[in-house]
């Protein structure tokens, strides 16, 4: 192998077929199960207007009723459709899970990459992500959503900003044990630009971690919006969540139990299958530490 290549750190996704599923299957079936169910989720939700009716449609004549084939789940404490109520919530629920992560993702990457690169600025930046790496993630969130006032673009951004420490942190890492191996140091001398360098050498060699860390942030985001919702300082009340639906529904467990298990069962499975991607994405991506388990 020449210095001036890098050496294969993952597997090489990009390059997938369709016949090398069935084997990528067998090997990391968590994988296979947790995109599967994401996927469902995900189709479920997009086509929510298609089949599950109207979620913010008040019958207060038929409040707390049983399951039945015109309300499937039955109906909550206003008369709403919980089965509407809940598959519309898993658009919250999903679009501030996967958005935060994404912010959070993109953001560490970002300072990261710098930080890891640059002594100077890493001894600034590190510091103001201990600091907010100090702070619980739920009490920052409600102090910036306290702020501005809730809505599902700041909830985004109050959600992601606890997050970026941990991804910044951990894209820092990774590019400490890089930057001086010899394919880096040989590109240099050999004239290559730092920008360039930092693109087609350290950056892939982030890209394993920095998925896997993604999982785990999208996770925590989908929690943590249920929780705010919960509180009633996520989404407005008037917008379908999950969290909001266990909230308003809490004084009528024993009446209507749907109306807190439909929502709360969608809630865990969704947590679970993000779980289960980034679990199989670290196996994936590093066998030996499926090995050591």
């Amino acid at each position: 192998m020449s210095i001036f290549s890098a050496p294969v750190e993952a597997a090489p996704i990009g390059r997938l077929r369709l016949s090398d599923f069935p084997r990528l299957a067998r090997r990391h079936p968590p994988v296979i199960a947790g995109g599967a169910i994401l996927a469902l989720l995900i189709i479920l939700a997009l086509a929510a207007p298609l089949y599950a009716g109207d979620p913010v449609n008040m019958d207060p004549f038929n409040r707390l009723q049983q399951p039945s084939a015109e309300m499937w789940f039955g109906s909550d404490n206003l008369g709403r459709d919980v089965f509407a109520r809940t598959i519309f919530g898993a658009r919250i629920s999903l679009l501030v899970g996967l958005l935060a992560a994404a912010t959070a993702a993109m953001v560490g990457l970002l300072i990261g990459v710098i930080a890891g690169y640059s002594r100077s600025f890493d001894n600034i930046v590190m510091r103001v992500m201990d600091g907010l790496m100090s702070i619980p993630t739920i009490l920052l969130a409600i102090a910036l959503i306290s702020l501005t006032g809730p809505g599902i673009g700041i909830l985004i951004v109050a959600i992601a900003i606890p997050e970026t420490p941990a991804v910044a942190r951990l894209v820092r890492s990774v590019v400490l044990g890089v930057r001086d191996r010899p394919y880096v140091e040989a590109a240099l001398c050999g004239g290559a630009r730092l920008p360039k360098v930092l693109w087609r050498h350290i950056l892939p060699s982030t890209i394993p971690a920095l998925m896997v860390q993604s999982a785990t942030v999208c996770a925590s985001a989908i929690l943590t919006e249920a929780g705010l919702s919960f509180l009633g300082v996520g989404v407005p009340p008037e917008i379908p969540s999950w969290g909001n639906m266990i909230a308003s529904s809490r004084l009528y467990l024993s009446i209507a139990p749907l109306t807190i298990f439909a929502p709360g069962v969608c809630l865990a499975v969704t947590v679970l299958a993000v779980n289960l991607l980034g679990d199989g994405l670290r196996d994936l991506f590093d066998p030996r530490a499926k090995r050591r388990r």
